[in-house]
């Protein structure tokens, strides 16, 4: 049975073996950046079996008028089970009195059934809004 946990405090092993699993690499070359960033979102919603880590999302936002969806990944064999869904939908009761919810992904052909899922949760794509979104990476070295 999946247990949801609303808790910041998740063990580096448990964020490395989840992370890694979906490939998100930029976020396991600086394990102790990553704890750090997990504990300093605003909201943080975990899905477990057992003792493993299946699933997360987090929030970062100033809670009143925008939350910012960072993560939201589920492991490989634990995906199309209804948790990335079940995750999202306990997101956006946490956060339905905040008036924008914004989630930005890669774009690509790799990414093409991620955007559709997105669409699918019921997020509108910036150009289908009549927004536009911005964004600035910084180099590590910078």
């Amino acid at each position: 049975m999946i247990e949801y946990k609303y808790d910041k405090a998740i063990q580096a092993e448990n964020l490395l073996s989840l992370y890694s699993d979906v490939g998100w690499t930029a976020y396991t070359s600086n394990l102790p950046q990553l704890q750090r960033a997990v504990a300093a979102s605003r909201l943080v919603i975990s899905a477990w079996e057992q003792d493993e880590l299946i699933g997360l999302i987090r929030v970062v936002g100033d809670g009143e008028t925008i939350a910012y969806i960072q993560d939201v990944l589920v492991k490989a064999a634990w995906q199309n089970k209804g948790i990335g869904k079940e995750l999202m939908r306990r997101v956006f009761e946490e956060v339905k009195h905040i008036r924008q919810v914004v989630l930005i992904t890669d774009a690509g052909e790799a990414n093409r059934n991620v955007e559709n899922w997105y669409t699918h949760v019921g997020f509108k794509r910036f150009e289908d809004i009549g927004v536009q979104g911005f964004a600035r990476f910084n180099s590590p070295d910078s």
